[in-house]
């Protein structure tokens, strides 16, 4: 690995500070922050001012805040970013860590589509496939994305007295209840599929938020009822927020939910 250019670091340093705050700073502010000297800041910052990633505060005078060159540079990362293979990465970290078949989905209509699925090395593990199309109300996947919509796109998605499809005999069927389980996973921030789409497994689900915070996936992670119990649901739990946490930050999300 080659050696760090101590200017650079201190320039990206000074960028970074913009990110906390109210997005505008002084050059005593970064002084003050970054305990550096008064001389190096001054050139720094009329570097990066010249650059544009930095330009003066208006109505602040002593202050800047970030430019346009950070923008586009963010821009151009966002249309590089694939959401199933950032997926398929995390999800890949996440089912090593627990040893288990780890999903990441998206909803279309009142389906969920799985753009990425890692399995477990277990002999006993589920069976499923990315591109697999299920009924969202059976998944906790399906259920944590229904639960991140507006009160009226999800009425408009599943009104009232619609019949919902039952995979298995503890599949929710009644819009009603289904709409008490979703402000449930709201209160909690994960969702819970306890035999709903297959009768042999359970999972927990988490969101993943795009960087504007908005929830554009959930990853899920599936057990075998015979590895299953509160105290494994308590950790994969914990787990499933871990990883759906890191594929948001990888899609640019930062700060909390």
């Amino acid at each position: 690995m080659g050696r760090l250019v101590p200017a650079v670091t201190r320039a990206l340093d000074i960028l970074e500070l913009f990110l906390d705050g109210d997005g505008t700073l002084s050059a005593p502010d970064i002084v003050r922050r970054l305990e550096l000297p008064r001389t190096t800041v001054h050139e720094l910052v009329t570097t990066l001012a010249a650059r544009s990633y930095i330009v003066p505060a208006p109505g602040q005078p002593g202050r800047y805040r970030l430019g346009v060159r950070p923008y586009q540079l963010g821009s151009r990362y966002a249309e590089q970013l694939d959401l199933a293979a950032e997926g398929r990465q995390v999800a890949r970290s996440v089912a090593e860590t627990c040893d288990e078949t780890v999903h990441v989905a998206i909803l279309e209509d009142t389906d969920v589509i799985y753009i990425a699925k890692v399995d477990s090395t277990h002999a006993v593990r589920m069976v499923s496939a990315a591109g697999r199309r299920l009924p969202a109300h059976c998944t906790s996947v399906g259920k944590m994305l229904l639960a991140a919509l507006p009160e009226g796109e999800l009425a408009e998605r599943i009104p009232d007295g619609t019949a919902l499809t039952a995979m298995t005999p503890n599949s929710i069927t009644d819009p009603a209840v289904l709409r008490t389980a979703l402000a449930e996973i709201r209160r909690r921030g994960v969702a819970v599929e306890n035999r709903e789409s297959n009768p042999d497994v359970s999972c927990v689900a988490a969101p993943v938020r795009d960087r504007a915070g908005q929830v554009v996936a959930a990853l899920s992670i599936s057990v075998p009822m015979i590895r299953w119990s509160d105290e494994r649901r308590a950790e994969l739990e914990q787990l499933a927020a871990k990883g759906a946490a890191e594929l948001s930050e990888r899609l640019g999300h930062r700060g909390a939910a």
